[in-house]
């Protein structure tokens, strides 16, 4: 190759297609996903209603008490254009409430791509299907806690 200018009559490699996203749903027209953060895990059914949301079978409202926690929960359902359109049903487990909360956000993203794969690209955008990574760091030895050491006397 010469130049950038010969890499467009290049044809792609055989088996090496654009991924091509379909619509995963069950026999009950549900769509489901699991979704992650810090040490919570939450399982996420979605299904067209009138837009309950129940987690751990009691509303949303009265798991997180917190409106910050009730807005993290509703972002990707206001990204997509798509409040009250979706009952959702989610289990969820481990970790504190802020952690479930973005563990539900981030099953509920999943879903919604899973249910309407035309959605992707708005939730992509947005940031909610990406796993936020980021967990406790472990305790060392010799440490008082994972970073901190202790403290230091002369005499």
């Amino acid at each position: 190759m010469a130049d950038l200018s010969s890499l467009k009559d290049l044809a792609p490699a055989e088996g090496q297609a654009a991924p091509v996203h379909v619509r995963k749903v069950d026999a009950q027209g549900r769509a489901y996903a699991t979704g992650k953060r810090k040490n919570a895990v939450a399982r996420v059914w979605i299904k067209a209603g009138s837009g309950k949301i129940t987690i751990n079978g009691r509303d949303y409202t009265t798991y997180f008490a917190r409106p910050v926690l009730q807005m993290i929960l509703q972002q990707p359902l206001v990204a997509a254009a798509r409040s009250g359109q979706f009952d959702i049903i989610a289990t969820v487990a481990g970790g504190g409430l802020s952690g479930q909360a973005g563990a539900v956000r981030h099953g509920l993203s999943k879903s919604l791509t899973y249910f309407e794969p035309g959605l992707r690209s708005v939730l992509k955008k947005g940031g909610f299907l990406t796993r936020d990574s980021r967990v406790v760091e472990r305790k060392k030895y010799g440490k008082a806690k994972a970073r901190r050491s202790f403290q230091f006397s002369k005499r």
